[in-house]
């Protein structure tokens, strides 16, 4: 039996897998740091303390790990405000299904109450971005705890908290801990009266769509052959892009404000759709359920039918629902509609985002080309991160799938400055893969002390910022709205500088013709590097489909600019975008 509570949570954590702790030590937190330290690190079969410069960061280096190994990963906060920088990073591991273990240390069993300096309720404070969130009390009553927490966090896919006093971590360990082994993930197969419903609805149907998100991982080759026997073209949340965007005759992009190409049009013109694996949130972007029949797949009952209006739900996964349609489904003969809308797809992706690479001499540089090149000159394999705002629409447009190739964003919680530290979180999984972070310049602001963090590991991450010296996608959320930008702008940051100065390999660009060989010696570089893009701040994204309020919200928005003394602004915002928008 190990000696401590500490040492059998180390102990209980090596069991399971784990191979690294993220966060800073200190305070109530120093018993368990010093259990770590006693197993010698990794190379030594034990597990390596992960030093961030903020706890949120190692919330978010956890999750990305977790998120693109699918096996738990380990972050830690000390009492009081330790712990609570935790909670950003642990929301958006919640929220992607990744599962983290946040151990949150707290105060002297004795103080807990009483006002104690530093003193929060981590027990109560987490309890809405965890699957479970339990105080320890007892020596005994640590193992199970801590067994429980593990399995909810892997069997649930999403985040398991653990609250314990420092003296508590301390005391002898009185109960041998569980035998910890996991099931394999079962199957799970839709009920059968379910699946004839809706294959009667899709050989009633003269045209299906398929919109497909994360829940399609592991189905992409089924899903593609299911989309050929029904001639539907198939678009996708950003979630779900690098699962099916690859190898896909069938695909017609993304929806949404991040989106590109047909898939709007697809999902809407189409007399069933087929919601495959997704939540997409955006219920503005989702065709009314009144006018469209949609059919719902998702493994997580609650999930059906919280967007729109379905008519034909399935609890079942993806693979499952797909095999039992295939069996009972014919083939559907009239493909107009499937290459009326690849036809579509390929007009707007050489307009809305073909459009924008064609700048290799446009000075300040265009973000879609040094996205393009990016995109371009990255290994097969690379991780790429990217901050949320414009990163996100850049990585979605521009980042190519292959099958290989992982993406990861704070997509659903929607986070700032997650970028970095989902980088070294994905850089210490594989060590050996190019591991690539699409920064804003406000998201590596927030949390640019991680750069030390990446030094101090020797960590090969390739940081590539987009720096406008604005938050472009707020920006944008202004301009739609009728609303002049206000607030967005911030002084001019050189980050290569900075970079250099607490030990990456760095270098700014500002002129597109030194764009491709800065990016292949940064790439090439071993060790980390940081490129800095100065980029145009009036390159907007514009979605695949525009409505009327928008086009008004931007033309009332650039007219209050121009009365409020911004003529040059809104002359260089009309030249960086006017000639992209569709049909002009």
């Amino acid at each position: 039996m190990a000696h401590t509570v500490a040492d059998q949570l180390i102990a209980q954590l090596s069991d399971a897998g784990v191979r690294r702790i993220y966060g800073i030590v200190g305070d109530s937190l120093n018993p368990i740091v010093d259990a770590v330290r006693r197993t010698g690190g990794s190379r030594k079969g034990g597990i390596d303390w992960i030093h961030v410069r903020n706890e949120e960061a190692g919330a978010f280096a956890a999750g990305a790990e977790a998120q693109l190994t699918g096996e738990l990963a380990v972050c830690a906060g000390s009492s009081g405000p330790g712990n609570l920088h935790l909670i950003n990073g642990l929301y958006d591991a919640h929220r992607s299904g990744a599962p983290v273990l946040a151990i949150a240390s707290h105060l002297p069993s004795n103080q807990i109450g009483t006002s104690f300096f530093q003193e929060t309720h981590p027990d109560r404070l987490f309890v809405e971005c965890s699957h479970y969130c339990e105080l320890i009390s007892t020596a005994g009553q640590a193992p199970r705890v801590i067994n429980a927490a593990m399995r909810h966090a892997i069997g649930l896919r999403g985040v398991a908290v653990v609250t314990i006093p420092g003296d508590l971590a301390e005391l002898d360990a009185d109960r041998p801990a569980p035998t910890f082994v996991l099931p394999s993930r079962a199957a799970l197969v839709p009920d059968e009266a379910d699946i004839r419903a809706l294959a009667s609805a899709i050989d009633s149907a003269k045209t299906v769509a398929i919109f497909a998100g994360i829940g399609v991982a592991g189905a992409h080759d089924e899903v593609v052959a299911f989309a050929d026997l029904l001639a539907a073209p198939i678009g996708h949340s950003i979630r779900g892009k690098e699962y099916i965007q690859y190898d896909n005759p069938f695909d017609v992009g993304m929806t949404g404000l991040l989106g590109y190409g047909a898939a709007h049009a697809g999902i809407h013109d189409a007399e069933l759709l087929i919601l495959l694996g997704t939540d997409f949130p955006y219920d503005q972007f989702l065709p009314d359920g009144r006018k469209v029949m949609i059919a719902q797949v998702d493994s997580a009952p609650d999930h059906i039918g919280r967007r729109a209006n379905v008519e034909y739900p399935i609890h079942g996964d993806v693979r499952s629902t797909i095999a039992a349609l295939t069996a009972l489904v014919a083939p559907k003969a009239n493909r107009r509609f499937l290459k009326k809308t690849l036809d579509r797809h390929h007009r707007l992706l050489d307009s809305v985002v073909g459009e924008y690479t064609d700048v290799e001499t446009t000075i300040p540089i265009h973000p879609e080309f040094a996205a393009s090149v990016l995109d371009e000159l990255m290994s097969n394999d690379a991780i790429v991160t990217a901050d949320t705002g414009m990163c996100n629409v850049w990585q979605a447009r521009y980042i190519t799938p292959n099958g290989r190739r992982r993406l990861i964003g704070s997509f659903l919680h929607g986070s700032m400055a997650n970028a970095l530290p989902q980088a070294i979180g994905a850089q210490l999984a594989y060590p050996g893969r190019q591991t690539v972070a699409m920064a804003g310049d406000g998201g590596l602001s927030m949390l640019m002390g991680e750069l030390i963090t990446a030094v101090a590991y020797k960590l090969p991450v390739k940081v590539v910022v987009f720096n406008n010296s604005t938050l472009g996608l707020v920006k944008l959320e202004m301009l739609v709205d009728g609303l002049p930008d206000f607030g967005v702008d911030v002084p001019a940051v050189d980050f290569a500088t900075i970079a250099k100065a607490v030990g990456f390999h760095a270098v700014r660009v500002d002129d597109p013709r030194m764009l491709r060989s800065a990016l292949t010696e940064a790439l090439a570089h071993d060790g980390p590097t940081l490129v800095d893009i100065i980029t145009d701040p009036n390159a907007l994204s514009l979605p695949p489909t525009i409505t009327a309020d928008q086009v008004k919200g931007f033309g009332l928005a650039l007219s209050k600019v121009v009365l409020n003394g911004g003529v040059g602004e809104a002359m260089r915002m009309a030249r960086s975008n006017i000639r992209h928008l569709p049909g002009l």
